[in-house]
């Protein structure tokens, strides 16, 4: 077999890989507060997501692989050895983040993995900044919009329900969290599941096997299988994290968080912006336990989330720049 095949194989392994700690450690946020109300069980969550990440996206289009497959990174300039490296990158900051039950951001990983393994291989002519201006974007949809969003709907819920019992509220938001988790996981797909779809059909690009970045109907269905196989094996960490270690979460404020945040993420999806959906959901969750009263939200748990948010840019770009630099070496 060509050595050039055997190295397409190769990456297109790790991007499976990528993928599949991906749907420990991130897939996990479409599920978790329909999880942590007890509103569905695990397994019934992790195959409502599974099914709808896969339809979020085929339905909603390809803009946000083509950013994260053409707009970050020059890809005329960059060869697989770069995909490689920034897949080797998430593979194991992932592993690490989940190991201590931390939800961590493959979108922020794959985006300072792919940078920093360019910079290596071509300097700072590497770099679109089209790119990362919907990066940088991402980053307030995710932050500002998540946080806003949540305060809005859940002090309007507050306002609207203020003279229904408890036991009522319940029960109606114990069947609408149903709709509103499954318009989180198809968001979800619409927007994450795209990323490593781009990826993937970068590596098919740059192997030669296509003439022009374009993201087939199998390789939407691989990807989306390939993370859902990892919500479902480990998922669960990152679930308690999120479900149950910010704040207490009845029905109502699960509908609020998963609405607040696919709304945000849906809106980033059609602007063809990368957004964490970590970030999203988190800060959702945060924004609906502060407005019961703002110890309600356990802060420390926030600030080790946060705390991994802020050393992600940096320590993948630095692990994506070494691996690059090491596997020029070997290869």
């Amino acid at each position: 077999m060509p050595e050039g095949i055997i190295i397409l194989l190769i990456v297109l392994l790790l991007v499976l890989a990528a993928e599949f700690v991906n749907g420990w450690t991130d897939s996990p946020n479409a599920i978790a507060t329909v999880v942590s109300t007890r509103v569905l069980s695990p397994s019934a969550a992790v195959a409502m997501a599974a099914v709808l990440n896969i339809v979020g996206a085929l339905v909603t289009g390809t803009a946000v692989a083509a950013t994260i497959g053409k707009g970050i990174v020059r890809p005329e300039i960059i060869d697989l050895p770069v995909v490689a490296a920034a897949m080797l990158t998430i593979v194991l900051w992932s592993i690490l983040c989940w190991r201590y039950g931390i939800p961590t951001s493959e979108s922020h990983e794959l985006i300072a993995g792919l940078t920093g393994a360019g910079l290596a291989v071509a300097g700072p002519s590497v770099l679109l900044w089209g790119g990362w201006q919907k990066v940088l974007i991402g980053l307030g949809f995710s932050t500002l919009l998540g946080f806003a969003l949540s305060i809005t709907i859940m002090t309007s819920l507050y306002w609207l329900f203020r003279r229904t019992r408890l036991a009522t509220v319940r029960g109606i938001f114990g069947k609408l969290q149903i709709v509103s988790a499954a318009f989180m996981a198809f968001s979800h797909g619409s927007n994450d599941g795209q990323k490593f779809m781009g990826v993937f059909a970068l590596a098919l690009l740059l192997g030669g096997v296509t003439t022009q970045f374009t993201v087939p109907l199998w390789v939407i269905l691989l990807i989306g299988t390939v993370m859902g196989l990892g919500t479902a094996i480990g998922g669960w960490r990152i679930i308690r994290t999120m479900g149950f270690g910010l704040t207490k979460l009845e029905p109502v404020n699960g509908f609020a968080a998963e609405t607040s945040s696919g709304l945000a993420i849906m809106l980033a999806s059609s602007l063809g912006i990368p957004l964490s959906t970590t970030h999203t959901i988190n800060i959702s969750i945060m924004g609906v336990g502060a407005t019961r009263r703002f110890s309600a939200v356990r802060w420390g748990v926030a600030g080790n989330i946060v705390s991994a948010w802020i050393l992600t840019f940096p320590v993948c770009a630095i692990l994506g720049y070494l691996f690059a630099w090491l596997l020029k070496l070997v290869l």
